[in-house]
């Protein structure tokens, strides 16, 4: 599958990308009852042997909410948060990070982050889409996500990224988007934006 896309559909999955994050922003600001900002996101579209380490260091650990996506297109999204950052969200909804109440305030993030994302895109490119249920799991950056990567696609695939950061109040909390499609499902994307 070709990694070559051009700028004109760099930028609309660029689009997209902001939509479903000004959207997943505006529901995490609901939840927490802070104002969330997302910064423009970035979209790039990568080998899958390229993913991880353009996400970040392969051996820092981190926290990733996985949701699954159904329907016109299959993918998966995956959200990543540092320890750190997660434990300043789980503090803002007054659970410790490193609890049962904690991991369950992070899938509830996830859960409405994610679902807030893949909605929006939905309504951008009129695909009939739905998440399944969020999994957690704390682990090294590399293990989560080449898990993700091996029960999604196919060797020779690429990555969709879309990477965001999130400030809650003037706290930056870093939150990465990995939407990782079917193949051609960035194919499909594109061809329902007219591209």
């Amino acid at each position: 599958m070709s990694t070559q896309y051009s700028d004109l559909q760099l930028d609309a999955l660029r689009e997209l990308a902001n939509i479903g994050s000004g959207t997943a922003s505006t529901a995490l600001s609901s939840m927490l009852g802070r104002s969330v900002d997302i910064s423009v996101p970035n979209a790039i579209v990568l080998p899958m042997p390229e993913a991880v380490g353009t996400i970040g260091n392969a051996e820092d650990d981190v926290t990733g909410i996985v949701l699954g996506v159904l329907g016109d297109m299959e993918a998966t999204v995956l959200l990543l948060v540092s320890p750190r950052h997660a434990a300043l969200m789980c503090g803002m909804l007054g659970v410790p990070a490193d609890s049962e109440l904690g991991e369950s305030a992070l899938l509830e993030i996830g859960n409405i982050v994610g679902t807030s994302y893949i909605n929006a895109l939905a309504g951008m490119t009129g695909m009939s889409i739905e998440p399944t249920p969020p999994s957690i799991a704390t682990d090294m950056l590399a293990a989560i996500v080449e898990s993700v990567l091996a029960t999604r696609a196919a060797a020779g695939d690429v990555a969709l990224l879309l990477d965001s950061d999130l400030v809650v109040e003037g706290e930056d909390c870093s939150v990465s988007f990995l939407l990782v499609p079917d193949q051609g499902g960035v194919e499909q994307l594109l061809a329902r934006l007219g591209l």
